[in-house]
């Protein structure tokens, strides 16, 4: 990509270039992620080779139920103390008691979730000052774990650096990560992404960053 392409340019290659599914390939050379110290497909795979059933819930990109504004909060379709190990990455809730209910006495709940005001840079660079985040806050899932009758055994925070090369990345990576700027649309922000391209063209990399943390609790 050519450091004079357009702003027009690139704003229609973020809006053409497909989203579906949940990898970030697209953005190879245009946008990069610090991950998490932990290693959290290590850890998964060094439990799950030490039990004898384990569950993975609610992994993955989360973006139908994102949009949903009163999802339904169905049991899991499993009986009571079925896994030794339950998993997840990014779920968009946590159902505690049911984790609860499905792990054996002494069974592990490992989960890498979001943490609160994640790249809400980005997000106030589109919409502007934002109220303080009041969801995702590490300390409610540990209340929410210990109320579930779990015991919480580790708890990781980190703060990870997002870098965006251009507009055409924040386009797709809106477009693709809904939540971000709900509603998100070219037409509806374009006056957003022109400041925000200009200020890419004069000072550099546009940096946000992502918040994760690490929760581990036991029955």
């Amino acid at each position: 990509m050519s450091q004079e392409t357009s702003f027009e340019d690139l704003i229609a290659e973020g809006a053409a270039a497909p989203v579906e599914g949940w990898a970030f390939d697209w953005l190879a050379g245009r946008a990069t992620e610090e991950r998490p110290p932990w290693g959290y497909a290590r850890l998964v795979a060094a439990r799950m080779a030490k039990v004898r059933a384990a569950l993975d819930i609610d992994t993955g990109g989360g973006e139908v139920l994102a949009e949903v504004p009163h999802p339904p909060d169905a049991p899991l379709p499993f009986r009571a103390a079925a896994f030794d190990l339950v998993v997840s990455r990014h779920p968009v809730r946590t159902d505690w008691p049911e984790v609860a209910r499905v792990l054996r006495p002494g069974g592990t709940f490992l989960s890498q979730q979001i943490g609160p005001g994640t790249v809400r840079e980005l997000s106030e660079a589109i919409l502007g000052p934002l109220p303080p985040p009041e969801h995702r806050h590490p300390e409610h899932a540990v209340a929410a774990a210990r109320a579930a009758g779990l015991t919480v055994v580790d708890l990781r925070e980190a703060t990870l650096r997002t870098v965006f090369h251009d507009i055409g990345a924040v386009v797709w990576f809106l477009r693709k990560v809904v939540w971000t700027v709900p509603g998100f649309t070219v037409a509806a922000h374009l006056p957003a992404l022109r400041r925000l391209h200009d200020r890419i063209r004069v000072e550099g990399p546009f940096v946000a960053h992502a918040r994760r943390f690490l929760i581990e609790a036991r029955a």
